[in-house]
């Protein structure tokens, strides 16, 4: 038997033949989807109006639609007006959503997903990032933090939550924010309601470890005060020492990890070897993956056996 046989020409897609979004049925399907996915990846989202997960997942496929900007198309199926369809394509349950290549059903997923799932599924489809570029963003943000203002890094990363509330570089940079003005603990409530899907990140979980780090080393004073007290006294180990720990507490992790190390270069006993154990800290927060800690461990590696 073949599959949608009944398709009319008579019948016609509810928002016109160019739209990137439309609700679909039987009689439009071999048109919208079929044929369309032979140049274009086409999500085809079976719902129902009684289901809830299906009102929540509905805008999110939407939004991500809009956001690739005619590199995919959306078809929506109410499962209550075409049984048929949703029979002859064994749908279970929904929201089903299936995403069509070649005329062909080539991957999919079943109920409610997180924004960022649904954005790397169509990256997936179409081969290119999907939205607005928000490095520039991320980068003048991470630049604002660096030179300590964090009103404007702030100001930033909220902009780029506007625009990707789940983008994890941006949650754990917020984070970091909160955490230079004191509030430690609307930081840790920003993280505990990240996405599962990205609550492993290395942004989140850096913020994470500096959170937990922030909690055992108590008051380590401001950066600025810091280095002008290191700038009129080198080789004071106690304020490069605590200077390091703010400056890691606040994501600047390389300068942070290269005051550790001068000091470990400078006198390796001092505090009964205290900045190397606190280096290690620093590598067991971020964990053994992050790029900072392979950078910093191969810091200290030079040092200790240069």
């Amino acid at each position: 038997m073949q599959l949608f046989s009944g398709a009319s020409a008579k019948a016609k897609a509810a928002t016109g033949d160019g739209a990137l979004i439309k609700d679909g049925s039987l009689e439009t399907f071999a048109q919208d989807v079929i044929q369309a996915s032979m140049s274009t990846p086409v999500l085809v989202d079976f719902w129902a109006p009684w289901c809830g997960p299906c009102k929540q997942l509905g805008p999110v496929l939407e939004k991500v639609v809009k956001a690739a900007a005619g590199k995919v198309k959306l078809v929506k199926i109410n499962i209550d007006e075409n049984p048929e369809l949703a029979q002859q394509l064994r749908i279970q349950s929904v929201p089903t959503v299936y995403a069509f290549l070649g005329g062909q059903p080539v991957t999919g997923f079943v109920g409610a997903q997180p924004e960022s799932q649904i954005k790397a599924l169509v990256e997936k489809l179409v081969g290119a990032p999907v939205g607005a570029d928000l490095t520039a963003d991320l980068e003048a943000a991470r630049a604002a933090l660096d030179r300590g203002e964090v009103k404007a890094a702030a100001a930033i990363y909220n902009a780029v939550l506007r625009a990707e509330p789940e983008n994890p570089d941006a949650i754990g940079g917020l984070a970091r924010c909160l955490l230079a003005s004191g509030q430690r603990e609307d930081a840790k409530r920003l993280l505990d309601k990240a996405p599962k899907a990205v609550a492993n990140h290395p942004a989140i979980s850096g913020a994470r470890a500096a959170i937990q780090l922030a909690e055992e080393a108590g008051e380590t004073g401001d950066p600025a005060t810091l280095e002008a007290r290191l700038s009129a006294d080198p080789e004071d180990h106690e304020t490069r020492y605590r200077l390091a720990t703010a400056l890691f507490l606040r994501g600047r992790l390389e300068p942070a990890m290269e005051h550790l190390c001068r000091i470990v270069k400078k006198d390796r006993g001092w505090k009964d070897d205290a900045a190397r154990k606190q280096l290690l800290r620093f590598f067991d927060a971020l964990g053994p993956k992050h790029p900072a800690t392979l950078k910093g461990r191969r810091m200290l590696s030079s040092v200790l056996f240069s």
